[in-house]
C-alpha cells in the first residue's frame, strides 16, 4: 500500500504537530531527577518558566522491564549496572501521578516513555494523552503493539535502528490507525556532531511520507536542533536539567534552563522564517525609496544633447521615474529640454535616438 501525505499532522492533547505548526520542544527530564521527587518538581517548574509546552519523564517498573542479567550490564556512560541505575531512578505510582498532575496544572503536556507492559499500563491508568517510545524499543514490536492497542498518538525514537527495522513498527501504527511521529536519533551520549546525520530526515520523509518527523538529539547544545527545523523537524527532544551540577546519567548531555529558553525561542523564529517565494514585498517599498538608485544628470545637459556616461549616472534615492535597472535605456537618446546637473531624469526629458 502506498501512503502519500503532503503535510502529515498529529495532535497530542490539543497541540497540533506538523510542518505547518511551530515545532514542539519535548523537555526530556527523563531520569535526571535521580529518584528525588523534589528535583523532578523543580525541573517541571523551571522548564515551565522557560516557556516549555511539553515535559517528558520515563516510566520504569523494574521487575517487568529487566531480567536479572541487567545487573551485569553497565552502560557505556555509567559506572553502575542499568539495573541499579533504573532502580534508583524509578518513581512510584503516586510520584508519577503527582508529576503528571503538576505538569498539566501548569498547562503543559505530560508525556512519559514506558519501558515495559506494566509501565505502559500504569501510564494508561493515569490517562496520558499519548506515548513516547524510546529508541531501545523501536524494534520491540510486542511492546509497540501493546501500546498501540490503547489507540493514542505515539512518538517513536529511531536511534540504533535503520529503515528496515523501523518499517514493522510503522506497519503496526498504520494497521491500527495510530497517529504517529518518528524521531531521528543517534544513541551516542554525547553524539559527535559528525554523527548526528541530519540528512536522515530527508530519507525518512521519503520512506515514511505519512509520518510527522522530528529529532531526538543527544549532541551538546542546541545547534543541531536549530539545523533540523528547516529539514522538516516538527518535534525536537532534548534532555534537560535545572542544574548541571546535579548527579545523573544524562546530566552531561542535558541543556539547562537558559539553553531551553533559547531552544524554544530559536526554533519558533526559525520556523517563522521558512517558506515564501522570491518576490518584492509590499513591505519593502519604504526601503526601496531610499535604497534603490535613480538616473540622474551629472552635468548640465542642453536640449539636443545625447545622454551618455559623461552626463548621466545612477544615484540614490530610488524616487525618480527611471531606476538604475533602466539606465541603459536612456543612453544614446536625445534630451528634449535643458536639464540641470543633479536632476533626476524623467521620461518626458527623453527623445528617440538620432
Amino acid at each position: 500500500m502506498t501512503f502519500l501525505q503532503t503535510n502529515p499532522e498529529i495532535s497530542i492533547g490539543k497541540r497540533k504537530i506538523g510542518i505547518d505548526h511551530e515545532p514542539l520542544v519535548i523537555v526530556e527530564i527523563g531520569i535526571n531527577h535521580n529518584g528525588e521527587i523534589k528535583k523532578a518538581v523543580q525541573m517541571v517548574e523551571d522548564a515551565h518558566q522557560a516557556g516549555a509546552e511539553c515535559i517528558k519523564f520515563q516510566c520504569h517498573i523494574i521487575e517487568d522491564e529487566m531480567s536479572h542479567h541487567a545487573k551485569d550490564t553497565i552502560p557505556g556512560n555509567a559506572d553502575q549496572s542499568i539495573y541499579e541505575i533504573m532502580k534508583k531512578c524509578m518513581l512510584t505510582f503516586e510520584e508519577t501521578k503527582l508529576l503528571k498532575d503538576l505538569v498539566e496544572s501548569l498547562g503543559m503536556i505530560y508525556l512519559s516513555t514506558p519501558f515495559s507492559r506494566a509501565a505502559a499500563n500504569r501510564l494508561e491508568d493515569l490517562g496520558v494523552c499519548g506515548y513516547k517510545i524510546g529508541s531501545g524499543e523501536c524494534n520491540n514490536y510486542p511492546l509497540i503493539e501493546h501500546i498501540s492497542n490503547f489507540g493514542k498518538p505515539i512518538i517513536l525514537s529511531t536511534g540504533m535502528n535503520d529503515t528496515n527495522s523501523i518499517y514493522p513498527a510503522v506497519e503496526i501504527f498504520r494497521k491500527k490507525h495510530i497517529p504517529f511521529a518518528l524521531l531521528h536519533c543517534t544513541s551516542i551520549y554525547p553524539t559527535p556532531y559528525n554523527l548526528v546525520r541530519l540528512g536522515s530526515l530527508g530519507i525518512m520523509k521519503n520512506t515514511f511520507p505519512d509520518a510527522v518527523l522530528g529529532l531526538s538529539d543527544h549532541s551538546l547544545g542546541n545547534y543541531t536542533c536549530f539545523g533540523a527545523v528547516p529539514l522538516g523537524s516538527s518535534i525536537l527532544e532534548k534532555h534537560y536539567t535545572a542544574d548541571k551540577a546535579w548527579e545523573g546519567p544524562d546530566i552531561p548531555i542535558s541543556i539547562d534552563t537558559p539553553e531551553l529558553k533559547d531552544l524554544i525561542r530559536g526554533t519558533k523564529i526559525i520556523h517563522q522564517s521558512l517558506g515564501g517565494t522570491k518576490e518584492i514585498l509590499k513591505e519593502e517599498e519604504t526601503t526601496i525609496n531610499f535604497a534603490y538608485a535613480s538616473v540622474v544628470a551629472t552635468a548640465h545637459i542642453k536640449k539636443g544633447d545625447i545622454f551618455s556616461m559623461d552626463n548621466i549616472w545612477v544615484k540614490r534615492p530610488g524616487t525618480g521615474e527611471i531606476l538604475a535597472k533602466n539606465f541603459s535605456h536612456v543612453l544614446g537618446k536625445v534630451a528634449l529640454q535643458n536639464i540641470k546637473s543633479g536632476t533626476q531624469i524623467k521620461k518626458m526629458f527623453i527623445g528617440k535616438k538620432p
